[in-house]
């Protein structure tokens, strides 16, 4: 009787263990979850179309190309994602590699840092969302602060 009830508890402790090791595994998976993140990106701008994704490879952040030539960003906290619009003038885009962007954003600092991406078409492709796609008429200049001057 007294073996029954070790091995009983025994794969009890095993199964709670198992359950909160699956809990802790979907939890950092809701983080890198790119359909997850258009979805709450839609919530907080309801009016803006999404053209295109393209997400770090560490799959905490996201870049959103928008439908009239805006661009987007979302970063994962935990369970929750901070979502700004890029507004033109509003961000600074330094090169830190082939496959690594140094973004800064002036109405929201704290959400700038160094970015890697799989490649560096994507790379290219979020720095011309970044800069290129607010003023066109800007584009080989030596300006990185869009829509402010030099």
């Amino acid at each position: 009787m007294l073996w029954t009830i070790t091995v009983g508890c025994l794969l009890l402790a095993g199964l709670i263990f198992r359950q909160t090791f699956r809990r802790d595994e979907g939890q950092e998976m809701a983080g890198e979850d790119a359909g997850l993140a258009i979805l709450e990106f839609g919530r907080a701008f309801p009016g803006e179309a999404i053209r295109e994704v393209i997400t770090t490879t560490n799959g905490r952040t996201v870049f959103l190309r928008l439908h009239d030539g805006k661009a987007g960003c979302m970063n994962a906290h935990g369970h929750h994602y901070s979502c700004h619009l890029i507004e033109p003038g509003t961000v600074r885009v330094n090169s830190a590699g082939p496959k690594r962007l140094t973004v800064q954003f002036a109405n929201a600092a704290y959400e700038g840092g160094t970015f890697e991406f799989r490649d560096e078409r994507e790379t290219a492709e979020v720095s011309l969302w970044l800069l290129g796609s607010f003023m066109p008429g800007l584009a080989g200049t030596d300006q990185q602060i869009v829509g402010q001057p030099s």
